[in-house]
């Protein structure tokens, strides 16, 4: 019986990324796991915010990050030292930090090694900026998803909104475009398009319609093995 698939959803903020691979993930079956990449980064953000620490210095950010122990709880939220953290690490201070700390080289090799060992089995669904370009390049279906920038903020906006943030549209706006550059120009495994990933442009398609797409390409990778076996 062949393995699960291993799949790779990148793209920029407010592309629907994290909504879409949870959805997905649940639609594969009891197989599959979603893995928030990005949570990890927002966590030791979350941390080093914390413990005031210098945010342009790699070595004491680093620092925080061996001290603090990283896991997902049986619902897939990040714990940090043993405690769900969800809600905190995605506040405004901590997005508008976290593409700092994620420029690192040590943070994002210190991240690397525990998302590789959780894909080893297969049946992963990771969501990221890097993912089937750096961190899983065999991923067997690798997505970049992608959506106009009103969109992404008005998305990102509704999310702040839900959780009773005051949101200045324009002002969002701009921190994604400037969060998208920090991603792109990034010296290690900057936000890129893998050259075999097949590109979705979410603006005008529901969560549901990205799903089933997505879940279409996952089917006929599946069936191709079952041929080939």
């Amino acid at each position: 019986m062949s393995s699960p698939l291993n799949i790779a959803i990148d793209g920029p903020a407010g592309a629907g990324k994290s909504t879409v691979a949870k959805k997905l993930a649940d639609k594969l079956g009891a197989e599959y796991t979603y893995i928030d990449t990005g949570a990890l980064y927002r966590a030791i953000a979350y941390q080093a915010i914390k413990f005031n620490t210098d945010l342009y210095n790699e070595e004491a950010v680093y620092e925080i990050a061996k001290s603090t122990k990283l896991a997902f709880d049986s619902n897939n939220n990040v714990l940090i030292n043993g405690e769900e953290k969800s809600e905190e690490i995605r506040t405004p201070e901590v997005s508008n930090n976290v593409s700092q700390v994620a420029t690192y080289p040590k943070i994002r090799n210190h991240i690397l090694i525990l998302l590789r060992k959780l894909a080893m089995d297969g049946g992963v669904v990771m969501d990221g900026r890097d993912i089937g370009s750096f961190v899983i390049p065999t991923a067997d279906v690798k997505i970049f998803l992608t959506a106009d920038i009103d969109q992404r903020a008005k998305r990102r906006a509704s999310e702040l909104q839900q959780k009773n943030f005051d949101v200045d549209i324009k002002v969002l706006k701009q921190e994604i475009l400037l969060r998208d550059q920090k991603d792109s120009e990034r010296e290690q495994a900057p936000l890129i398009q893998a050259p075999d990933a097949i590109l979705l442009d979410t603006t005008n398609l529901s969560i549901n319609e990205v799903v089933e797409e997505i879940n279409d390409v996952c089917e006929k990778v599946l069936r191709s093995r079952h041929v080939k076996e």
